[in-house]
């Protein structure tokens, strides 16, 4: 696994454990989306991603995206 898929796979998970948490606690949960959403907007024009920094420190060879 490349760092690519591993963001994509977290940001993933993250969007739905947030629809999970606004149909247990409320709409205020939806904010979380909207980070989560913008995060990976910024990223697709900047190119900086602050799980990607991370996951390279670990040692996941990175991408095509997230050289």
């Amino acid at each position: 696994m490349n760092i690519d898929k591993a963001v994509l796979r977290f940001a993933g998970c993250m969007v739905l454990l947030t629809a999970v948490l606004v149909y247990i606690f409320g709409p205020v949960w939806l904010l979380f989306t909207a980070f989560i959403g913008l995060n990976m907007l910024q990223a697709s024009f900047t190119g900086f991603c602050p799980l990607a920094i991370i996951l390279k420190k670990a040692g996941i060879s990175p991408g095509a995206a997230f050289k």
